[in-house]
Formats: structure tokens, sequence, C-alpha cells
């Protein structure tokens, strides 16, 4: 008998059925992949197993024993953890604060006591050999160190059982190391770990056997040995995955669309200078922290503190005016699309014509009937999976939610568009939708910036690719010279042997 067993496991959420009798066992001190396409159900399956969803059918069983978590704390009590994609605590608190906000120490006159508190709070990043000091306020740490603080929160009360939503989908190479270490020391402690990634070449690394959901049904459940990524692949899509070189790289580029020169901002970077021509997809690579996203946002007219020179269609854009880049057909996908991106508690037919609203008003009016038909014309584009176009994004998986972020610019039709990370936390099949997508928009003579922290994401679809370390363009390669080697070197400033 399994540790963990999901038995017929059925979820149903207005308008969509997340999960249908849903079954496979995890074995304990394993760690065991769930994997599938945005919307196969993955994360409710792992919500449900931490208390934040209840099942409306089947049942859960923990070493043969039925279990039925109603809340979080319920999870808890039962050893039952989860580390979320989107970091939840508390900005403004401390690490201390954070680690012990559902059970504070009590002291004298029901005040906190603080000298429990940091013991407590030491204590937990002690099971994991997380040194951090624990007065430090939570918004000062990296993106890995509050990944790490949630595992430390999960340990140190007692989980047997942990389950990690796409832990690495915003770490570093060095961060995600990092991770994967404590991942081993883990299992070998006893701890069994539900690992959901759309990363593949993570699941064959640290798991022992993979579960495959597709449109919330139970594909198949292997042990990594005795499968294929190819395989597993095609499990998730219920089709071969076909890797096509882009369609564009055969046209000759046109007139130059976007020209950036001496661009700089103080603290963030400097003298950045490049140009983007119609037809053509260009790769913007450097390691985190390197000034990459700080340029995208500059060239939209975000950073009031830029200074150079920027030119749409040899037009020079004022800096600092995003009004101004609009009118000169940019656009920009952001790196996060939940804050930046969207506006999470409007549905999809709204955030879709969020930067379209001039052309689609009359007089101060919204015209309804045209945004609908955009609304669906971009939708169907995307292939979004949503019950329907009033469903707000809040709801939605996260890769349905970054379609829907490319949407928005995708109605407004941007001449020059630049996406940031634009496969973040998506799966394979919808990789492959977005990347057939902006090889289209080439074609149609569309200029395209795609800044990306996955190299083999710009080799497979790069005219050229740009290479920034420490808010400088360190170098620019041409497709002839791609491979993973020189940007690496170009990234991490080491000349080649």
């Amino acid at each position: 008998m399994s540790f963990l067993t999901f038995s017929g496991i059925t979820k149903r959420f207005p308008g969509a059925l997340a999960l249908q009798d849903v079954s496979f066992g995890i074995e304990r001190g394993s760690c065991h992949a769930l994997i599938g396409e945005n919307g196969a159900g993955k994360s409710t399956l792992g919500r449900i197993l931490a208390g934040v969803h209840q099942a409306d059918a089947g049942e859960i069983l923990l070493e043969g024993q039925p279990i039925r978590p109603l809340s979080p704390l319920a999870a808890r009590q039962l050893g039952i953890a989860m580390v979320h994609q989107e970091l939840a605590f508390c900005p403004n608190l401390s690490v201390a604060e954070n680690l012990c906000l559902g059970d504070l120490p009590q002291g004298a006159a029901g005040w906190v006591n603080r000298a429990e508190l940091r013991r407590r709070a030491e204590a937990m990043l002690a099971t994991i050999g997380l040194r951090l000091e624990v007065d430090r306020p939570v918004g000062s740490l990296s993106i890995g160190q509050e990944q790490l603080l949630q595992i430390a929160a999960a340990v140190g009360t007692g989980a047997r059982i942990i389950i990690m939503d796409e832990p690495t989908s915003s770490l570093s190479g060095g961060e995600t190391r990092e991770l994967f270490r404590l991942i081993r020391e883990l299992k070998e402690r006893g701890i069994t770990l539900v690992y959901v990634s759309h990363r593949l070449e993570e699941l064959f690394a640290l798991c022992d056997r993979i579960t495959v959901l597709r449109d919330g049904r139970h594909v198949a459940t292997e042990a990594v040995a005795a499968t294929t990524p190819s395989r597993v692949v095609q499990q998730m899509i219920g089709r071969e995955l076909l890797v096509q070189t882009p369609r564009h790289l055969a046209l000759t580029p046109g007139p130059e669309l976007l020209r950036v020169e001496n661009l700089s901002s103080p603290g963030q970077f400097s003298g950045v200078n490049f140009s983007l021509r119609a037809g053509e997809i260009v790769g913007l690579a450097g390691l985190v922290g390197a000034g990459r996203s700080e340029v995208a946002q500059a060239l939209l007219g975000l950073d009031r503190r830029a200074t150079g020179r920027v030119l749409a269609k040899e037009r020079d854009i004022p800096l600092g005016s995003i009004d101004a880049a609009l009118a000169a057909g940019v656009g920009l996908v952001p790196e996060d699309r939940k804050r930046q991106g969207l506006v999470l508690s409007l549905n999809c037919r709204e955030n879709t014509s969020l930067a379209s609203l001039p052309r689609l008003s009359r007089a101060g009016w919204l015209r309804r009937g045209e945004e609908r038909v955009m609304a669906r014309r971009e939708a169907d584009r995307l292939r979004v999976k949503a019950p329907s176009l009033e469903t707000t994004v809040a709801s939605l998986s996260g890769g349905n939610q970054q379609k829907i972020a490319l949407a928005k610019w995708l109605a407004r039709d941007c001449d020059i568009l630049i996406v940031d990370e634009p496969t973040r936390g998506i799966d394979v099949g919808a990789k492959a939708e977005i990347y057939r997508l902006l090889d289209e928009l080439a074609g149609a003579g569309k200029a395209i910036l795609v800044i990306s922290s996955e190299l083999p994401e710009l080799i497979g679809l790069c005219r050229r690719i740009l290479v920034m370390r420490e808010g400088r363009l360190a170098g620019e390669l041409p497709r002839a010279d791609f491979s993973e080697a020189a940007l690496l070197r170009l990234m991490a400033g080491v000349e080649a042997a």
C-alpha cells in the first residue's frame, strides 16, 4: 500500500471540471512529479491535499487512513504543507514574525514574547541549514531566499509531506542548485515531496516517479527510469510535439523599426545600443540583475530617469513617456504577469482590452460589442482555456494568465513588441503555441525583442542574441555562432579558452 493515495478525486469549479476521477499512489520518502499542461489540474490537486480546496468526490488516504483536510491549518496538523509558486509572505513583517504568524508565542499580559519568537524562528531555519537574520524584513529577501523560507516553515513545523508548486520558476541558477541540494537532503530524512513543474529536465534529475494529468484526468504514473521526456510530452498533450525551425528566419529582415542609442539609467544600466528590424526576433540574455527587464521598462517609458535616445521608425520617442511609446507602436509583456501584466480581479475580456481602450471608445463610452469580438478573436488565436470571456483572470491557470497578458498587446497590434520571460511557468504545449505565434508575428513584419533566462529558448527562436552583463551590453551573437557555452561566457565575462 502506498504512503499517500488519491482515490477517485473529482473537483468542479463554476463552468469547469478541474479534476475527474483521479487515482494514483505516492511512496514514502520519494520525490513524486506531477506534470501536465496548464489547466490539467496539477495545482488544484496539490491544493486539495494542502487543504486550500476540498474535493467534490473521492478520498485521500494517508498510511491507509482516510483524511480530509478542510483548511491549510488542518493539513499542517496532519503533517502536510505547501510551498506555493506565488510567494505569500507579509513583506513588511520580519522573518521571525512570518515563520510564527500562525502561532505567535505569548508573553506577559498577552504581548508577543519576542525572545521566544526569535528562538523558534532560528530553530526552524536550522532545520534546513538556512542562515538568515530573523529580524530582517521579508521584503528585503531575494525570491530564492523567500522560497527556502517557505520550505523552512514547512519542515520546521514537522511536515511529512511537502507540495512544491513550480518552485524554480523565479530562481537563478545558483538558487536552483541550492534548492535541489535541499530536496535531496529532505528525501534522505524520509520526507515525501510532491513536485509540480513544467521543466522536464528537473523532473528527470530529481524525481523517482512521474504522474501525468491531461484535462483533469489521470493519464499515467511511471517510474522515471522507465520513461523518457518525449514520452511524457506525448502523454501530456495527447500528440507528438514537433519542433520546427522558425519560418521568419528564411525571410530577409525589413527596415529598422527601433533604434536605441546610449540608453542609460542611474544604478540600472548604461550605454545600451542596439536596433530591431521588421521581421526579426532578437533575444536579450543575461544573468539575474544584469538589467534586461529595466531596459525593457525604459523603452515603454516607465523609467523617468532614463537618458539617451530611442527612435521608432526614425522618429524620436520622448523618454519617460508611456503615451509616447504606445503611440509609436511599442508594447511590453512584463516579466511579472500578476503584478504588472494583468488586473486579476477583472475578467478575460476586460484584461484583453486594457491596452486598446482608446480605440474601443467613442465619446468616452466603451463599445462593448467590439470589445467582445476583439477579446474572442485573441482568445481563439492563443487557444486560451477558460470557461468564458467573463471568467476572472485570477481563477485561470498560470499559463492561461500568460496568454491573456500577451493577448492584451496582440489586440493593440504593436509594431514593436517586447516580451519578458514569455514562457515562465508554462507547459511545453503552451510554449510551442507561443513560439509559433511569435514566429508568425515576425513573419508579418513585427520587430520582437525576447528577454529570457532559458538559453535553449533564445537559441531556438532568435535571429541574433544580445547579451547584457552588469548593466551593459557585453556582446551580440549572430545565429551562426549560437551555443550555450558562448552565451554563458558573455553573460559571466569569461574569455574562451
